[in-house]
């Protein structure tokens, strides 16, 4: 089976051939326009991106100290209770 252009006017159509061929002629001039108005458009992006990082990198650290703080306080209570239970345990009993 040969490769016939019939077959692409029969599966595409006039209109998608002609489409095609209006593509093929129109992307050496839209591909440079397109590149040209898309990298500020992607810088700025890259700009916004990085930082929004730097900004939530901030506020994660933050969140991180503030975890570990209220670790560290139920830590310290968890330690009192467990000496006061050991230290009333260890009085003597005043009953015989």
């Amino acid at each position: 089976m040969a490769f016939k252009i019939e077959d692409i006017f029969e599966e595409a159509g006039v209109p998608g051939v002609v489409a095609g061929i209006g593509a093929l002629v129109l992307a050496p001039i839209l591909i440079p326009a397109v590149a040209k108005i898309g990298k500020p458009v992607a810088k700025a992006a890259i700009k916004t991106g990085i930082l929004f990082y730097e900004k939530t990198k901030g506020a994660i650290a933050e969140a991180g100290e503030v975890f570990e703080d209220m670790v560290a306080e139920a830590q310290a209570e968890l330690a009192d209770e467990e000496s006061k239970k050991a230290f009333l345990s260890a009085e003597p009993s005043d009953s015989p």
